[in-house]
């Protein structure tokens, strides 16, 4: 006895331009309260043909600025040739990358002293930063034995995964 195909969903009754399906609006100011609670930029559901994408409007702190402006150059002076690119620090393969999108501490509070400055001697394994990532602090160790020889970030400043945090030569 051959089997009979599976039964073809009804498709929707033609609707006016502009005329929304009815759908519960409870369930999007559900997922609303959801990205809120959890700090999330944006909440997604598939579910049985619904298609529901939530987002919020994410502001991060603007990071510190550690370098002075250069000082002005008189105008009568020549413009100077810029020097050779030397290798950016971030490309340098003794750069410790982080491994996650967070926030980067130097330190452990802010009372306290650096886990590192630059010219500390570090074992493998050492604490090094931490980086804090939905309200958890993960410690960024050293993965090789070396003296530090850059920092790259600033206490509190916001990094991306991959973005190279410091120096070990």
């Amino acid at each position: 006895m051959p089997k009979s195909p599976p039964p073809r969903p009804r498709p929707a009754p033609p609707r006016e331009p502009g005329e929304f399906p009815r759908f519960n609006t409870k369930l999007v100011e559900a997922l609303a309260l959801i990205a809120k609670m959890h700090d999330l930029s944006e909440v997604v559901v598939d579910h049985d043909g619904l298609h529901i994408k939530v987002g919020r409007q994410m502001t991060a702190a603007a990071a510190p600025m550690a370098h002075a402006a250069p000082p002005a150059q008189p105008q009568s002076a020549p413009a100077a040739l810029p020097a050779p690119a030397a290798p950016a620090a971030a490309d340098h393969p003794g750069a410790v990358k982080s491994p996650m999108v967070g926030t980067a501490y130097r330190r452990p509070s802010p009372d306290t002293a650096a886990f590192v400055e630059i010219g500390a001697q570090v074992k493998a394994g050492d604490k090094i930063l931490l980086v804090e990532a939905m309200k958890t602090f993960n410690e960024i160790v050293a993965p090789r034995a070396g003296t530090v020889t850059a920092i790259l970030v600033e206490d509190g400043q916001p990094v991306e995964y991959g973005q190279a945090l410091l120096v070990l030569e």
